[in-house]
């Protein structure tokens, strides 16, 4: 089969197929499976996008794999309340935060510099009086 640009999902089902008599064969051909699959990629990349998951989200998915618990979080985000706060959406992360989450755990800063998906809890005003 000759390479082409994968343009329709009728390409993307064959150049599919071809991909997995590829892989099939013994021994596979490599190049030709390495290009194919750069095909594949490329159309599902442009027509299946997948979107960053939320930051607090990315954030416990990677306290799950690490097995962390909220106390791990407290050296990136300087103190146990503001773990509390961030982790239920009280308060939004800082650029710091985001620094120091990027490099202690290899969360992509991209994911953790967007909006919440989730809005962030406030107080309403009636609880802020009821304070003072």
């Amino acid at each position: 089969m000759k390479p082409k640009v994968i343009k329709t999902e009728r390409d993307y089902q064959t150049a599919l197929a071809h991909v997995e008599s590829l892989m099939d064969k013994s021994p596979p051909d490599e190049a030709e499976l390495e290009l194919w699959s750069l095909l594949v990629e490329k159309y599902e990349e442009e027509h299946f996008h997948i979107a960053a998951p939320d930051p607090i989200e990315a954030i416990r998915f990677r306290m799950e794999q690490a097995g962390l618990a909220p106390v791990d979080l407290e050296p990136f985000m300087q103190s146990k309340s503001k773990v509390s706060e961030v982790m239920n959406r009280k308060r939004p992360l800082s650029l710091s935060m985001i620094r120091a989450l990027h490099r202690g755990l290899q969360i992509p800063a991209e994911v953790l510099v967007q909006e919440s998906q989730a809005p962030y809890l406030t107080r309403s005003s009636k609880t802020r009086k009821q304070r003072t």
